[in-house]
């Protein structure tokens, strides 16, 4: 509707009004987008093996489930649903009495077909969600039937030896070791060849054996001459031809142009390891990118832009590659790190990523970073051989490839040497969801996600290094605390010392070593601050002599010009209980370097008082005391 209530008129797209859903004639295939709108998949339910009624049945319950703002973005997360309903037809068409009806449908067959996959995956809670949403958006099933897809799935029990653990820093090293070595060869090859086509192309080089102009061909081509195949079984084939075969198989030919997938995964793999990214958003990493240091001869930062589908309104972010050293990559020896050297900054990498894939992105239209030949592949999606970019959804897969490849070795089982056994070595396998919970361990700060689920979903669950974490932050927690101990707290002014001073202003001015006229602005209130008061706001250990002092409000914990008054109580309760909240917002050692001394010294002087009086404060509270603590605590209160 127009804003004045006519009924708006949309612009002619000059196309099907079917591009989206099920597609028309047969009613059984649903064509779905990716958010981005750059993949498109047709998901045909006639492959089915159950009646026609439920093959309509399930392909519309599944055009419900991957609609608009359902939450399904990502093309693998949209497949999720159509695997498990075929699954399912899988399992129905077993059965000695199949159902042909919707309303045949019964809560025997749901139970039966979980019995049956629970031998068959290790996702069963995922599947049993899967099928259960998908059967209630079913029109027509029985009423027993949706009660038992209502019914929640049992508590996922996690087996100790299968949760996600943290490599060990030796482990993550020599990881980015290996995919560094990868990139340097496939840089050294690629760049060699270029020159070598630079010079054969203006005629400077012969070619007596066709190799160069083999080359030439992949690198515009992206793939080897073929013809027709001859014989029984290759007649629909596309073969090499039989001069190309002098020359190597077609995967050593074609990467004389282009990436393989292990090089391509080894450049995703070490800029996970650089940034610490989410899996799908690296794999996704695009080529385009702003230059956010202008070229203007500083340290190079590349701005591409990315999505991470499931933060919701937030899905689309920034990813900053800058050319600063990770900390960890240096080597031991700062002299072995040139100056020249490309594969130790997030900015490095993507660069050069950008330079390997350059022909490939020419050849393909694609605006992904990680491209690669691929000798085969299938399917109805058309994933058939040749350039392409690395599949999510089958990232696994080529990361274990990349990891037998390597033969790297994983450090040995602490448990196994504990209890005096010989540990056999085992292979380190590469993962890019585990490379980021190591970089995140590591560097102990969250990367496109909340403190509090970094604190929670990532270190809470990890099972890597969680004593030598403790064990960290157990360390930083007494010497925080026990700097608390060697400052001491703010001195304090009892309900019997202000009955003093307003008997006798002047004498109890003495005692406590200020002016009276001091002390009396400090009773009536007019020097607080926020959890004291201040008797000498230019003389201040924080600030130079004779100016005002700028330090934040809870350096008064250990002031010397800093004065505690029973009526700040109420204030110093609510700040002490408001740091202990945060813990539970925060990660152990990040809460630990911020508020574990002034925890402590908050412990300390509340202790000076009766529980009751304590207590008492607490009730005390007000809304505005709550406004200002926020405030504080959110630093708005601070000089910068």
């Amino acid at each position: 509707m127009s804003p004045r209530g006519r009924k708006a008129i949309y612009p002619n797209r000059g196309g099907s009004t079917t591009d989206r859903g099920i597609l028309p004639g047969t009613g059984l295939v649903v064509r779905c987008f990716s958010q981005d709108g750059k993949l498109q998949r047709d998901f045909d339910f006639a492959e089915l093996t159950v009646s026609p009624q439920l093959q309509a049945a399930l392909a519309g319950a599944f055009a419900q489930r991957v609609g608009p703002k359902k939450g399904l973005t990502r093309m693998l997360s949209i497949a999720t649903p159509f695997r498990v309903s075929r699954h399912f037809s899988y399992y129905l068409a077993q059965l000695a009495r199949p159902p042909t009806q919707v309303e045949h449908l019964a809560p025997e067959h749901v139970d039966g077909y979980l019995a049956w996959r629970s031998q068959q995956t290790t996702g069963l809670n995922d599947e049993a969600r899967e099928i259960k949403t998908m059967l209630l958006l079913v029109d027509g099933i029985n009423a027993e039937l949706v009660v038992r897809c209502r019914e929640p799935n049992p508590r996922r029990v996690r087996v100790e030896e299968n949760r996600k653990q943290s490599y060990s820093r030796e482990e993550f090293k020599r990881i980015a070791d290996a995919a560094r070595s990868d990139l340097r060869t496939a840089a050294a090859r690629l760049r060699v060849n270029r020159e070598l086509l630079t010079r054969y192309r203006v005629g400077e080089l012969a070619d007596p054996d066709r190799r160069l102009e083999l080359l030439d061909f992949v690198e515009r081509q992206g793939d080897v001459p073929r013809r027709a195949g001859q014989g029984k079984w290759l007649e629909e084939r596309q073969v090499p031809m039989p001069w190309v075969q002098r020359c190597g198989t077609v995967a050593e030919v074609v990467s004389g142009a282009h990436l393989t997938v292990n090089e391509a995964m080894a450049g995703a793999i070490l800029l996970g390891v650089m940034t610490g990214e989410n899996p799908s958003v690296l794999l996704a990493t695009q080529s385009a990118h702003h230059r956010a240091d202008g070229y203007a001869g500083g340290p190079a930062t590349a701005i591409v832009d990315a999505i991470k589908p499931r933060r919701g309104r937030r899905a689309h972010m920034n990813l900053a590659m800058s050319q600063v050293p990770d900390w960890i990559s240096i080597p031991e020896d700062p002299s072995e790190l040139s100056t020249r050297d490309e594969l130790h900054t997030p900015f490095g990498v993507y660069a050069l990523m950008h330079e390997l894939t350059a022909a490939s992105r020419r050849l393909t239209g694609s605006d992904k970073l990680f491209l690669a030949y691929h000798g085969k592949g299938g399917g109805k999606s058309g994933n058939g051989r040749g350039l392409r970019p690395l599949d999510p959804t089958f990232s696994w897969y080529s990361m274990a490839k990349w990891s037998e490849q390597k033969k790297l070795r994983a450090d040995p089982d602490p448990k196994a040497a504990d209890a005096g056994e010989a540990a056999e070595p085992t292979v380190l396998q590469a993962r890019l969801d585990r490379i980021r919970l190591t970089y995140l361990e590591l560097h102990q700060v969250p990367v496109a996600h909340t403190e509090q689920t970094f604190a929670s979903d990532y270190l809470g669950r990890n099972r890597g290094n969680r004593a030598e974490y403790q064990k960290v932050v157990a360390d930083a927690l007494n010497e925080e605390v026990s700097k608390a101990r060697a400052r001491g707290v703010m001195a304090t002014l009892s309900k019997d010392d202000l009955k003093a001073a307003r008997a006798d202003i002047g004498s109890a001015a003495r005692d406590f070593g200020v002016s009276a006229v001091t002390l009396k602005k400090l009773v009536e209130g007019q020097l607080d601050t926020v959890m004291n008061g201040c008797v000498d706001n230019e003389d201040s250990p924080n600030s130079p002599t004779g100016q005002p002092c700028r330090a934040s409000f809870m350096a008064c914990l250990d002031c010397p010009c800093a004065r505690a008054l029973p009526n700040h109580l109420p204030i110093q309760t609510l700040v002490h209980d408001t740091l202990e909240a945060r813990r539970a917002e925060m990660t152990p050692l990040t809460w630990t370097l911020r508020f574990a001394m002034p925890h402590a010294q908050l412990a300390d002087l509340l202790g000076q008082h009766d529980d009751a009086d304590v207590a008492d404060a607490r009730d005390a509270v007000t809304d505005a005391d709550r406004a200002l603590v926020a405030r504080f605590l959110n630093r708005e209160l601070d000089l910068r």
